[in-house]
């Protein structure tokens, strides 16, 4: 298998990769519709990483330490429900990490990132009582080479704002998703994030990706661990 490789552009913390940018890379190994990657470590940039066969799972590895793990999953869960277009405009004002973010030079919603996917997600009507955000996304040619793996990303950051990032560090450990149809560039999508719970340090999310005419082109849901944010190198952002 071709090794994994994740760019210093696809960074989440400022020394380690995006967990959905990483977590998608891996599943594009694995022949199956739905992908379940967990991150064992944090995935470091612009260094190759070895891909074996491990017991029937698909393992990067950096030194002797594995760093993702990818398997074929299934998603039980129906998909969070779409936000209209225009309203998903308006929630991006609301978006929190604008003032106060723990890894503001994140790839998918740092707001330090001019070159990034500056998806900002902010709140919009609950669904069944739990927490629900919304964000739009137009993909440019810049990410046209790394489509599947930056729709991954698309779709992890925003579970982690639905499910509490703005009181509490947060880093991804697993996620399950299932893309059907890659988004077109250029066009104006809408993604929507959802929290579903919390228990001690774990916090469990799931989001979805709609086209602009509200058709369903991916789904995912998320393990976060709550962690130290001195484990992680950087200052976070606060212009409160």
């Amino acid at each position: 298998m071709p090794d994994l490789l994740v760019p210093r552009r696809f960074c989440g913390p400022p020394s380690s990769g995006n967990g959905g940018f990483t977590a998608g890379a891996l599943a594009e190994l694995v022949e199956a519709p739905t992908v379940s990657v967990s991150l064992l470590a944090p995935p470091p940039l612009d260094t190759p990483m070895p891909v074996d066969l491990v017991d029937g799972c698909t393992v990067a590895s950096a030194g002797d330490a594995p760093v993702a793990r990818a398997e074929a999953a299934t998603i039980e869960q129906p998909a969070v429900d779409p936000v209209p277009l225009e309203e998903a405009r308006a929630a991006e004002q609301g978006f929190v990490g604008l003032t106060s973010h723990p890894f503001p030079t994140c790839f998918v919603c740092g707001p330090d990132r001019a070159d990034g996917l500056r998806i900002f997600p902010g709140p919009v009507a609950d669904q069944d009582g739990l927490t629900r955000l919304a964000a739009t996304w137009t993909p440019d040619g810049s990410v046209a080479d790394d489509l599947s793996a930056v729709t991954w990303a698309a779709l992890d950051c925003i579970g982690g704002w639905a499910g509490g990032l703005a009181d509490k560090t947060m880093v991804l450990a697993r996620m399950t998703a299932q893309v059907d149809v890659l988004p077109r560039v250029g066009d104006e999508h809408v993604v929507v994030g959802l929290g579903r719970r919390t228990e001690g340090r774990k916090t469990f999310t799931a989001a979805a990706l709609y086209a602009p005419d509200g058709g369903l082109l991916g789904r995912a849901e998320h393990l976060w661990l709550a962690v130290d944010p001195a484990a992680f190198a950087g200052p976070s952002r606060s212009l409160g």
